[in-house]
Order: C-alpha cells, then structure tokens, then sequence
C-alpha cells in the first residue's frame, strides 16, 4: 500500500497533507475515547504491540512492488478484532513512521498519502464491523464468513485509496490504469490469507479464555459481547 515515489508529486501533495492530518487528528480522538473506557497504560500497551506487529509486516514479512505500490500482508483485521479500533490506528500510524524514519526515508514524503490510505480503512473496517457483527456477540465467536466480508473492507478500502491516490497524481492514462489495475488484483489476493489468520488468533483466544478472563491488552470485544 506504499504509492510509490513520484506518483503523487508537486502542488497535489497538499491534499495528502490535509487528509493525513484529518486522518490523524480522528485517531486522537478515538484515542482518547478509548482513555476514558479503559485507561491510558491499557491503550498505551497495546499500541505498543499493535505497532510492533505493523512495523513487522511492513518490514519483515514479504512486500512485492506491483504497479503503482507495493502489495503487503498488514493484518488490519487481526490487529482491530484484538485489540481495538484506538491502539489499531495508533499501531498503523506509528508502525508506518518508525518504518519511514529508520529503514525507508524515501517513503517519508508520501507517509500523508499512505497513513490516509491506512487509517481512512481503518475507520471504514470499524464502520463495517458494526454492520456485519451483532451487538450480542463477541469477536471471538464471529463465523468465517463474518471475517472475510472484514477482510473484503479492509483490503478494497486500501486498494481503493491507492487507486484514488495513483489517478488523482498521475490521471487517467491506459499505462496507470493497467498499473493501479495490477496492483489491486494483486493486492485482493491478500484476502485469501487475512481471514486464515484471524480464524487461528481467534481460536487461541477461545482456548484461553475457556479458563480465565480476557486480559487488558485485549479488546473488551474481542472477549465479551
């Protein structure tokens, strides 16, 4: 979900500024809702693992470039369904900067362009959460299905920002087409393996908490409906 250097450039770049701001700005404040639910050594833990897995993904599990931006496995919905919308943004947020200050400073002029893509589906994978999961049941207990209609919002959302982001800096030409297009079959293949692994970390939390309680690093809903 990286675009790729030069793709946005110029005076465009001023509306990645602004989005990355809304973006971030948004973040703080369901941060700080998540404070008042559940307390700030709560959220600032499991920001903190949330951000070590994104970080992981973006550097140390495979990432191909494919046409107008790279195709990596983030886990969006594994890191939501456990620990929550707040320390998932934050984890995004931070996981990608970390990336951009010590290990891909070219990246760091487009970080507007990609935390937007990356928060912006975020809060498009909360709104849909609401929808497909009932009130009266726990993210644990959701069904396969349930997972990969998240997954399909996860990964459209992203593929859709990149496509927003590739026509809006380079228009509407048979070459970027035929790029954002390669991208996002790539891409959307990535569906096949997120829910896979949501079904195993979901599992393991059944597991622990047949015996004990759903701890504080998690997600209240993740344990409890």
């Amino acid at each position: 979900m990286h675009i790729e250097a030069g793709v946005v450039d110029g005076a465009k770049m001023i509306l990645s500024y602004g989005t990355g701001v809304a973006v971030i700005g948004t973040t703080a404040k369901v941060a700080w809702d998540n404070i008042k639910e559940n307390g700030v050594v709560s959220l600032i833990l499991k920001s903190i693992i949330a951000t070590a897995i994104v970080f992981s993904c973006f550097e140390v599990l495979p990432h191909y470039p494919i046409g107008v931006s790279e195709v990596h496995l983030i886990l969006g919905t594994t890191i939501f369904l456990v620990f929550g919308l707040a320390p998932a943004a934050i984890g995004l947020t931070m996981g990608l900067l970390i990336q951009g200050l010590f290990f891909a400073p070219f990246d760091l002029p487009q970080y507007g362009i990609n935390v937007t893509t990356l928060l912006a589906s975020m809060f498009a994978l909360n709104y849909a959460a609401k929808k497909v999961i009932p009130a009266g049941v726990a993210y644990k207990d959701i069904t396969y299905t349930q997972l990969l209609k998240l997954s399909v919002v996860w990964e459209g959302a992203i593929v859709s920002w990149v496509a927003f982001w590739a026509l809006y800096g380079q228009g509407f030409g048979a070459e970027n087409i035929h790029n954002i297009a390669t991208f996002g079959a790539a891409y959307m293949s990535v569906i096949i393996i997120e829910p896979l692994v949501d079904v195993a970390v979901l599992t393991a939390v059944k597991a622990y908490t047949k015996t004990k309680e759903c701890s504080y690093l998690f997600d209240k809903k993740l344990c409890r409906a």
